[in-house]
């Protein structure tokens, strides 16, 4: 309140000073019988009542409501009476007067009968960013109790965006619920109200895809009236939310390039790069980048940010443009704040921008801020900065500045500090620096502390809640053995409403969990009715990713199909494409879907999404596809699906390099073990593009045969099929002779926790087996363990894995 009242100091000070003659008029109010005279009495007065008179009329009127028998009749009285709105507005003129008992019980009164009010009285309390307030949390609470009985859905859509920092994860589920219920009540053509519960979902970090799918309609219904904003707005909730939606993209990206010739203050053009540019085709692009270099000196600041995040999200490679922006950003980097500082740095980098003078500025702004900052969220952005530029360094005024807000963090921000601090090991292990000591100390803290917060999380709407933000690849092996004990605490608290999030975050982590795994599959058959089929994906992909067979592995994935059969043809291309590769790696090939794939008209709304993804998501798209394309030949040629990615196979090989250090030592040995360097292949291509390490072969007495020529170098790129001189001396493999394919896997070939093998590789051994090969697969933890720490035991080790021979 004392923000609110300070903004009309003079009005406050009026009232301290207004001499004591408002008892009367409150006596004469407690003498009414029933409204007509409450309002009699408004009507009178209307221009002397005071804050606390309006506040008397409010309480009159809510205690004559609870004499009446039919409540709801008396409540659309009391609500369409004209003097209400008299009273209503002297409530708004007033608000800044009263004290917060007044205040509160007018924002609960007048809610009883008029969501609207509340609705703006919340709006006055955001446009001062008042999020955090008490009043805000009565707001909050009063929404609460009085959400059943709601039923004006654009009203409460702006109570829930400006009370979502408030509210519980219960509580946000009963607003989701309610939202659903009463969402065709709303005219079809209220875009704001969609764009208000996209939102709210933002705010709360809820991908809850019915709700998106809805709104997504009503945008998709009056595209035609979308202006520049709107769709700027939708576009960047979406990519939050990472909600994919093709036909949106596609039609805002045709208004959009409309507008391209229509708008040339950099204002206007400005909010149509950022908006247009990570979604135009070349064209487009080429015509936004030039007009953008044109203008690029009359830039704010915030301008050239804004176009700086345009430029990374389109992975541009314009120097003269970067160079031109960087220039806006240089002069202006004093007023940014340490999150655009971030921005910034994360850009540059990402867009290999190189200015010593520009980073040495910038690294000296970011640690005079850590030294006076005292905000962990704040904090954290300053170290991820430091840590990214090119010398990233950290005085021990620094590391202490991050040791004292430790107990004050949360996991999303334990883990963004150690991020970077790993960052800065990295880099000075790298450069020999021996400062190490302080920073690896620092990380054992940073480890301590995560613990300590995830061993008392005492509820799962915590816990989860810390970490459907995180990342899953940035924690330490002993922090995600605690993540997933404390999941498996709370497991039975898996349902239909979070077991895709859950199941994708699981995912991320490359952790086996058979126990967690199992509950996702059972919720998945249990509860099918109630999941979104859009969301089957993610539920799927742990599975998929660990490979791992829950115990009804045949009826979870039957299940699974089934539920999203219908909805095959509204399925975004790329996300059909995914979803037939994890199903594929999991040997599970439906033919509906595969129909639904492959053929000529998907093929062209493929063609047109991939034109409109950034070129990294565009290129592993493909691959996917080609790998989905690979697996369906080898493993369905009853299908009779054509393969169809030679090109596409042979462009992507030409940018693959040599072997590794350890792969170069098995090679060297592995000529040892078969007598002869021209018995071995490296780095050999298989029909349908796999690579193999290592290629050998054996006739029927286990002698190893030698190839026709050898004329391949460590460090080559694989052969091209075509090219590959993988023919045995003379003609075919004799009969009863075997080729053999060696593959050497590395840590990221196996779960974090076990040495199981993933997905992935589980599938390329198939595919190498149904090629004819006896593969052997050489674990990185054999490799390097301390039974095979001298080069003898490796050779013994290779001629057993080869020949089967034993030495004695």
């Amino acid at each position: 309140m004392f923000r609110l009242r300070a903004v009309c100091p003079f009005s406050w000070r009026v009232f301290h000073s207004r001499p004591i003659g408002c008892e009367p008029l409150i006596i004469q109010m407690n003498k009414c019988t029933d409204e007509e005279q409450i309002f009699d009495f408004i009507e009178r007065n209307k221009a002397i009542l005071s804050e606390q008179q309006v506040g008397c009329a409010f309480n009159m009127l809510w205690k004559l409501q609870k004499q009446k028998t039919s409540l709801v009749k008396n409540v659309e009285y009391v609500r369409d009476h004209p003097q209400f709105l008299t009273l209503h507005n002297l409530a708004m003129n007033k608000y800044k007067l009263m004290n917060d008992d007044t205040l509160v019980n007018v924002l609960y009164i007048t809610q009883q009968f008029d969501i609207k009010l509340l609705s703006e009285f919340s709006s006055c309390l955001a446009e001062q960013h008042l999020y955090f307030s008490p009043l805000m949390g009565k707001i909050a609470d009063i929404v609460h109790r009085n959400l059943e009985t709601t039923q004006d859905l654009s009203s409460l859509s702006v109570l829930m965006v400006n009370i979502s920092s408030l509210i519980s994860q219960h509580f946000q589920e009963q607003l989701v619920n309610k939202t659903e219920l009463l969402f065709d009540t709303m005219d079809s053509s209220e875009v704001d109200f969609a764009k208000r519960i996209v939102q709210f979902l933002r705010n709360v970090r809820y991908r809850y895809q019915p709700l998106l799918e809805r709104c997504n309609n009503v945008f998709l219904s009056n595209v035609d009236h979308l202006d520049l904003d709107s769709i700027s707005k939708i576009l960047s909730l979406h990519k939050f939310l990472q909600f994919n939606s093709f036909k949106f993209i596609m039609v805002a990206k045709k208004k959009l390039t409309e507008m391209i010739p229509l708008l040339n203050h950099p204002a206007s053009f400005v909010k149509l790069f950022v908006a247009l540019g990570p979604i135009a085709g070349p064209e487009e692009k080429k015509q936004l980048k030039s007009t953008m270099l044109l203008m690029a000196e009359e830039l704010t600041g915030e301008q050239a940010l804004a176009v700086l995040g345009a430029l990374e999200n389109m992975e541009s490679r314009n120097s003269h443009l970067i160079k031109r922006v960087a220039s806006v950003l240089y002069k202006h980097l004093d007023n940014y704040k340490p999150l655009e500082l971030l921005k910034i740095t994360q850009a540059l980098t990402f867009l290999h921008f190189q200015s010593k003078e520009f980073f040495v500025k910038l690294g000296e702004l970011l640690l005079s801020y850590l030294k006076i900052s005292f905000i962990p969220t704040e904090m954290s952005f300053l170290v991820c900065a430091i840590s990214m530029l090119p010398s990233p360094h950290l005085d021990e005024v620094g590391i202490s500045r991050i040791e004292a807000v430790l107990p004050q963090c949360d996991l999303n921000k334990l883990t963004s500090f150690s991020a970077s601090v790993l960052r800065w090991i990295q880099y000075d292990q790298l450069h020999l620096d021996s400062n190490t000591g302080k920073q690896l100390k620092l990380l054992q803290k940073l480890d301590h502390y995560s613990h300590q917060r995830l061993q008392h999380i005492n509820s799962f709407d915590l816990l989860w809640k810390e970490l459907k933000s995180l990342k899953g690849d940035v924690f330490s092996e002993s922090l995600i053995e605690e993540m997933i004990a404390a999941f498996q605490r709370f497991r039975d608290e898996i349902n239909y409403i979070n077991v895709a999030e859950i199941a994708y975050f699981i995912s991320k982590t490359n952790y086996l969990s058979t126990l967690l795994l199992d509950r996702l599959a059972s919720v998945a058959v249990q509860q099918i009715e109630k999941i979104h089929p859009f969301t089957i994906f993610a539920i799927i992909l742990p599975f998929s990713v660990l490979n791992y067979d829950p115990p009804q592995r045949d009826e979870f994935l039957e299940t699974c199909m089934q539920h999203l059969k219908s909805y095959l043809g509204m399925f975004d291309p790329l996300m059909l494409v995914f979803l037939g590769f994890s199903l594929a790696t999991l040997e599970y090939f439906p033919e509906d879907l595969l129909k639904a794939i492959f053929n000529i008209k998907f093929l062209a709304r493929l063609d047109s999404q991939l034109e409109v993804l950034p070129s990294s998501l565009s290129t592993r798209v493909q691959f996917r596809f080609m790998e989905l394309n690979r697996s369906v030949c080898l493993e369905c040629p009853e299908f009779q699906i054509p393969w169809f990615h030679d090109r596409f196979c042979q462009q992507y090989n030409k940018g693959i390099g040599g072997m590794n250090r350890t792969q170069q030592q098995i090679y060297k040995m592995l000529a040892e073990v078969l007598g002869g360097i021209n018995c071995v292949k490296a780095s050999v291509l298989t029909p349908y593009y796999h690579t193999v390490d290592f290629e050998c072969a054996l006739d029927k007495r286990k002698k190893p045969l030698p190839y026709g020529s050898h004329n391949i170098t460590l460090g080559q790129r694989p052969e091209m099929p075509w090219e590959s001189n993988t023919e045995i001396v003379g003609s075919r493999l004799p009969p009863g002779a075997e080729r053999i394919a060696l593959e050497f896997l590395d840590s990221k070939a196996f779960c974090r926790n076990i040495p199981h093998i993933k997905g992935k590789s589980a599938m390329k051994k198939r595919h190498l087996e149904i090629l004819g090969y006896r593969v052997i697969q050489i674990s990185q933890f054999e490799w390097n363990s301390m039974a095979l720490s001298t080069k003898d035991a490796r050779m013994d080790y290779l001629r057993e894995r080869i020949f089967g021979e034993v030495k004695s």
